[in-house]
């Protein structure tokens, strides 16, 4: 049985004080909730206070993104053994804004996934098509492509290290969200190029999030779909109550 996992991507909000405030109103609920995975991905200048406020709690550290080297001449990028120190467990990759505006190919993906992995991280590998595309009826092209090449090479040790994130990119921040039927379809294809990736005993471990407009309203139903298996959230992991409520939708 796959435990759900819900990760809140703050994307570039909350000065430190403000992601201080924001964890502080919800770390104790979130603490209480046992069949669910929480993860708090803070931007990378509130990951160490954002850690040490719920350290000793059942919430979980992410990071937004990270190099794929070791170090080295990168000005601006941060390593994973760096996020790891922080306190991090898992690191969110290849998400669509990241492919859309710095370009971020699958094989670039793939390099970060690599370096996650090797240095204990678990990585929150991203996945999705644009609207033209699945007008186009290419989604599973897509998926599939994005899938295969972001996961080349992992054995199923890693694979099973490794959460998933099906984000429609037409559904990121514009309030509309795929339905549970074309979520899930999605869902079961994903879990299908799993299979082929690895085999059955594989495919059926590896959790995969929804992300894309998810809200208190629509989480219950999205996330109790066959192979749903929590969200990737953005906008609404920004307030408390929110965030917490889709938490909850999840159990």
């Amino acid at each position: 049985m796959r435990k759900p996992i819900v990760a809140g991507n703050w994307k570039m909000n909350k000065t430190v004080a403000d992601a201080l405030a924001l964890v502080n109103g919800m770390k104790a609920e979130l603490s209480a909730i046992e069949g669910v995975d929480v993860v708090l991905c803070p931007p990378f200048t509130a990951l160490a206070a954002v850690g040490q406020a719920i350290a000793g709690t059942r919430v979980d550290l992410g990071a937004q993104n990270m190099h794929a080297e070791k170090s080295g001449a990168y000005t601006g990028e941060v390593a994973a053994d760096m996020i790891r120190e922080l306190g991090c467990h898992y690191v969110i990759l290849g998400h669509s804004e990241r492919r859309q505006y710095f370009k971020e190919t699958d094989e670039l993906v793939n390099k970060k996934a690599r370096a996650a992995l090797a240095a204990g991280l678990r990585p929150i590998v991203c996945v999705g098509e644009l609207l033209a595309q699945r007008e186009a009826g290419q989604t599973e092209k897509v998926v599939e492509t994005q899938v295969r090449g972001s996961l080349a090479g992992l054995g199923p040790k890693d694979l099973l290290a490794t959460v998933l994130a099906y984000e429609p990119v037409w559904a990121i921040g514009t309030g509309k969200t795929a339905t549970p039927a074309q979520a899930q379809e999605v869902h079961a294809f994903i879990r299908k190029v799993l299979q082929s990736l690895a085999d059955e005993s594989v495919a059926q471990s590896v959790r995969i999030q929804y992300g894309g407009s998810v809200k208190a309203s629509n989480a219950k139903e999205l996330f109790h779909q066959p192979d749903i298996d929590g969200g990737l959230i953005g906008g609404a992991s920004l307030e408390a109550r929110s965030f917490i409520d889709i938490v909850k939708g999840a159990l």
